[in-house]
């Protein structure tokens, strides 16, 4: 089986990298480098003290669930990229990697390349959101569902690529480690629960056999973007960074009905 993975830099995305690699006959990596010191540097975000303070905890977390991910093992074809150039590769610049059987967008930049997008959308390529979709889209989403009070919203969504953000058919939704008492941690053990998600359905064949479903949009709580993600509303945050999640999930049994293909928090389920 041959794969091909859209993703960037931090220790959680060549996490998946390898993840995918080890059940790959041939892994290709396309990697968009950005900076490792968010908040601190001018990247994505912001370069801020407060931004800065908030990201190191992001850090932290990360470190705690992908410490052992510092590099990408050496049989995987990379190609780095800075972010943002994604959308202005052609064809023969991705060449090497358009050969695949399964392709996988983890962290990359929004593609609004057209031959790009079409082409992966032909493919059914798999896309791994940081939220559950359709009540949280857009950027930071799993922050968003905390400062709104909404600890039981916090997951990952694997669903089928499309032209609309975080829109297409849902494969499964993947929930966090429910015993962790710390928000960062919370959050960052939803990323290695889809990984692992992905990871096991690529593995056991059963991803082409799974009923994806349609997401109804009326579900929608936020849809947040970059620019709403400031030092105005980190400021607000600190009453989130200490909560008892154990039983979250079971008071929100409207949620669990709504929740497609769940898969749930197994740190060594890898």
């Amino acid at each position: 089986m041959k794969t091909t993975i859209f993703t960037s830099n931090s220790l959680r995305h060549l996490s998946l990298i390898n993840k995918i690699a080890k059940i790959s006959n041939e892994c290709n990596a396309i990697v968009e480098v950005k900076t490792l010191f968010p908040g601190q540097n001018k990247d994505f975000f912001i370069k801020s003290k407060i931004m800065g303070k908030y990201f190191i905890e992001v850090d932290k977390a990360e470190k705690k669930y992908f410490r052992k991910d510092n590099f990408v093992k050496d049989f995987v074809r990379t190609k780095m990229i800075k972010q943002g150039d994604l959308n202005s590769l052609n064809k023969e610049d991705l060449k090497f990697a358009l050969n695949s059987d399964v392709y996988i967008i983890f962290g990359s930049s929004y593609i609004t390349n057209n031959w790009l997008i079409n082409f992966l959308i032909k493919k059914k390529a798999i896309n791994i959101h940081m939220g559950l979709s359709p009540f949280y889209r857009g950027s930071s989403c799993n922050f968003w569902a905390m400062y709104d009070d909404n600890p039981s919203y916090v997951g990952a969504t694997i669903h089928y690529l499309s032209k609309g953000l975080d829109s297409g058919k849902i494969i499964a939704h993947c929930l966090p480690n429910y015993r962790e008492n710390n928000f960062f941690n919370y959050t960052m053990s939803s990323v290695l629960t889809a990984q692992n998600c992905l990871k096991y359905l690529i593995r056991s064949k059963k991803i082409s056999k799974v009923n994806a479903k349609k997401q109804d949009k009326s579900y929608e709580i936020r849809y947040s973007r970059n620019k709403e993600f400031n030092d105005k509303i980190i400021k607000k945050f600190p009453k989130f960074k200490k909560t008892n999640f154990k039983n979250i999930f079971n008071k929100n049994h409207h949620l669990k009905d709504l929740l497609i293909n769940p898969y749930y928090f197994n740190k060594n389920n890898d």
